[in-house]
């Protein structure tokens, strides 16, 4: 497949770290186009409306979903530790392309919502065969959800605690027997 075009790239990144830092009201075209460092024609090249940068930003959310979800998938410590680990990094090109997803879900975005979905879809058909049942894939559901919550607000002085380490190790192992079990 060939590389997008650099000034495509350029413009999707103005547009998530629009959606992360200020949220979907204020990801417009012209402050996108700005932020991008593009005229208003240059955006509307590649993308013709929002809708249409709202569908390239999803489309490049299933590009980094697909290599993250072979990147567990072939994890040597296994998909259910996998998981849970990076459950606990922010930053990344899939982490960001969720969170600005998630952005757009907040202001009614179906597509955005449905993407979201069938993210989490995903994963949970990657890890079941790797639990006992469904109230085992649950906890390894939820307790990335924990992990990734308290990961996102680390430093916040809101949120819970972010194992590190042998306390995230020791909590991978706990989850994996109870969701072994």
């Amino acid at each position: 497949m060939s590389r997008p075009p650099v000034a495509r790239e350029n413009v999707l990144d103005a547009f998530e770290a629009i959606l992360i830092d200020k949220g979907e009201r204020f990801a417009t075209m012209d402050a996108t186009a700005k932020a991008a460092g593009v005229s208003k024609g240059g955006l509307l090249y590649h993308f013709a409306s929002k809708q249409a940068l709202e569908a390239g930003l999803l489309a490049r959310l299933d590009a980094l979903v697909r290599a993250d979800l072979e990147e567990i998938a072939t994890a040597d410590e296994g998909p259910v530790a996998f998981f849970l680990r990076s459950s606990t990094t922010g930053g990344t090109p899939v982490d960001r392309a969720i969170v600005a997803a998630t952005r757009l879900a907040q202001g009614g975005d179906a597509a955005a919502n449905a993407a979201l979905r069938r993210i989490r879809e995903q994963w949970a058909d990657l890890i079941r065969p790797h639990v006992s049942d469904a109230t085992a894939l649950d906890l390894v559901l939820l307790v990335s959800d924990g992990l990734y919550y308290n990961a996102a607000l680390d430093g916040s002085g809101v949120a819970g605690p972010v194992p590190r380490g042998l306390e995230l190790d020791a909590l991978i192992a706990l989850v994996k027997r109870a969701a072994q079990d």
